[in-house]
């Protein structure tokens, strides 16, 4: 699978190539890849910026086209002689080159070394100046040489004499030409006679008209000029082509100079391309290391709009070199995984990234990945086999200098073995030590990361009033495909609610994620006659305490959670399913209570009889309640937000 097209970093070149103004430049940037060597990366990546720095500060550079450029040196090396017009283009380019030089060298108050290229150009002055003196609106000039001066002087008198008689034939026999002016036929100046007086007029016929009406004829009596401008035009002709050799030979006596400043344009128009995409994704300069670590603050996948982009922050590396993404579909998993990935490509290969600063970025031997369909018709696979196909192949890839990007793990087969499959996989993973991120719907993979070292799990966040993806990622949390939850807000009949949840919840040892519990099978239920059933909502059970590994949880309990090691506060005990409520940094969460530790007791903390509502309520809570105690208070309700866990 062809990593570049999958991730798009394709898509990201032929953006880049389209900044060059040069083909060898644009064909250079087309053909860019992630360097293996840290110093090269870093010093790709350095250039960029300096490029950047002066773009911003002084504007774009004049970089030369240089389209025919390298046909024309051809040329010239093959001992041709060159054309007025591909003299031309010769003196434009020296003319970019001066102009860049001068471009440059404003630029060194910026400190860069990118502007002591200017050193570098050849300036050809000499040169310049002739073409520009011999060569005048694409045509060799009469200053050219005084030679051609001089044959150019005399061709324009005997055409002026011969104009002169053949005007006055027409003056005097106006009745025998067809128009009353000099015209021109194969080069020679003749008059548009008349088909019924050809015979008046002594001379040659050079052409007749399409009709046979009118005949062209030379006169007699200028045929001795004609022939003396036919003399000096073969003259003209000869001392053009001196003129050109000379000037072509001047071209190569230069050829090496002027092939070195053609290095110089492409090198520096392959530079300034990489910072105009920077400028235009308004990206930045990112670190680059060889230790196993990515953090990406405010990344923007760089092919979205800029608008519509959900910003992604990310980290993987050091106590977690692997992350499980689980989420509902649409919620952006794969946008988050392409994000990773296209970020890296782009930094290892000296491009500036969209996000903000904190981000970094480790070397990679490869980005190897599996997202999309896959399937292949060509060679008769599903799905599932091409998906699989794809797998092997990059486990026989990976090393420990790799990052692999996985979507979907599992998926397209019987569930159960997809999941055994998904669980192998990631453990492969793990023990070869890369960097991974993989996204799956199965909740046993959510375990999986939960229970097993070096990996953590995460979440892409879904708005469960509006059922709209936030395309926000939550590491630390794993997520859940919200189904059940998805089919009821959209109108799903109560009693099918009620046996999907039965068939998909029934004793296997699946982990029951919180919504699943609304549609609890022995759950009670209001049959009316013409409907069907709809299951209640159950209440919470009783409160109470739990024990668990020799702990009691109790209210005012401060808990470390497993296993982003967070430092928590019991506001709630524990229900019928052993979900305790705990305050976060200030937000209230559902979390099982096999993730909990107990930090220090309450008994601790607090005195006997502690008000704990001044630590978990709001100050408008607090006033809320305190007023319920005096009396019914019609209208007025304590209210908080909670987030319920996986």
């Amino acid at each position: 699978m062809n990593q570049n097209y999958t991730l798009e970093f394709h898509t990201v070149l032929v953006r880049l190539a389209g900044f060059a103004m040069s083909e060898g430049a644009g064909e250079k940037l087309l053909a860019l890849q992630p360097s293996l060597n840290e110093s090269q990366c870093r010093n790709n990546m350095h250039e960029t910026t300096e490029a950047r720095k002066m773009l911003d500060a002084v504007g774009n550079p004049p970089l030369a086209m240089m389209k025919e450029l390298d046909p024309i040196l051809s040329m010239v090396r093959q001992g041709v002689m060159l054309f007025p017009e591909q003299l031309v283009s010769i003196s434009q380019f020296l003319s970019s080159c001066r102009r860049m030089k001068a471009y440059l060298r404003k630029s060194e108050f910026l400190n860069v070394d990118i502007a002591f290229y200017g050193g570098a150009f050849h300036e050809l002055n000499e040169l310049h100046a002739e073409i520009e003196r011999s060569i005048r609106n694409g045509m060799v000039d009469s200053s050219a040489s005084p030679a051609l001066h001089q044959v150019r002087r005399k061709l324009e008198n005997a055409a002026a004499a011969v104009k002169t008689k053949l005007a006055d034939i027409l003056r005097r026999n106006k009745a025998w030409f067809a128009d009353g002016y000099v015209t021109t036929r194969s080069g020679r100046f003749v008059l548009p006679v008349k088909k019924e007086y050809k015979n008046q007029v002594d001379g040659t016929v050079i052409e007749a008209s399409g009709t046979g009406s009118t005949y062209f004829i030379e006169p007699a009596s200028v045929r001795k000029l004609q022939d003396e401008i036919t003399a000096l035009q073969l003259e003209e002709e000869d001392e053009i082509r001196k003129i050109l050799c000379a000037l072509t030979a001047l071209v190569e006596e230069q050829i090496v100079e002027i092939e070195q400043n053609r290095g110089h344009m492409e090198t520096l128009d392959f530079i300034f391309a990489k910072a105009k995409l920077s400028a235009q994704m308004q990206a930045i300069p990112v670190p680059l290391t060889t230790d196993r670590r990515i953090i990406i603050r405010q990344g923007r996948h760089p092919l979205l709009k800029q608008e519509s982009c959900i910003p992604l922050d990310f980290q993987l590396g050091g106590d977690y070199q692997g992350i499980v993404i689980t989420g509902p579909n649409t919620g952006g998993k794969t946008v988050a995984l392409k994000t990773v990935g296209l970020l890296s490509l782009m930094a290892q290969s000296g491009l500036h990234v969209p996000a903000a600063e904190g981000t970094s970025f480790c070397m990679n031997n490869a980005v190897l990945c599996d997202i999309g369909d896959g399937q292949s018709i060509a060679e008769n696979l599903s799905t599932f086999s091409s998906h699989l196909t794809g797998i092997i192949q990059i486990l026989e890839r990976t090393t420990d200098e790799t990052l692999v990007l996985l979507d979907e793990l599992g998926s397209g087969t019987d569930p159960a073995e997809g999941m055994g499959l998904a669980i192998a996989i990631l453990d492969e993973l793990r023990r070869k030590n890369c960097l991974f991120v993989a996204t799956t719907h199965y909740p046993q993979v959510k375990e999986f990361a939960t229970q097993s070292k070096g990996l953590i799990n995460a979440r892409m966040e879904f708005d469960r009033d509006t059922l709209k993806p936030l395309y926000s990622l939550s590491i630390g949390e794993a997520g859940e495909s919200c189904a059940l939850h998805i089919a009821e807000r959209l109108g799903f009949p109560p009693h099918m609610l009620k046996r999907a949840y039965a068939e998909a919840y029934k004793p296997n040892g699946t982990p029951l994620p919180e919504e699943a519990h609304r549609f609890d099978a022995n759950a009670a239920v209001d049959a009316k006659p013409g409907r069907p059933a709809v299951p209640r909502l159950k209440k919470d059970a009783p409160q109470k305490s739990v024990q668990h590994g020799g702990q009691k949880f109790q209210i005012g309990d401060s808990v470390t959670v497993y296993p982003q090691k967070e430092i928590g506060i019991i506001f709630k005990r524990s229900d019928e399913r052993g979900m305790l409520g705990v305050q976060i940094k200030g937000k209230k969460q559902f979390i099982k209570h096999k993730r909990l530790k107990l930090l220090v007791p309450a008994t601790e903390l607090y005195p006997e009889d502690y008000d704990f509502s001044i630590v978990f309520d709001t100050v408008e809570n607090r006033k809320a309640r305190h007023r319920m105690e005096k009396g019914h208070q019609p209208g007025l309700t304590v209210t908080y937000k909670e987030d319920h866990d996986s």
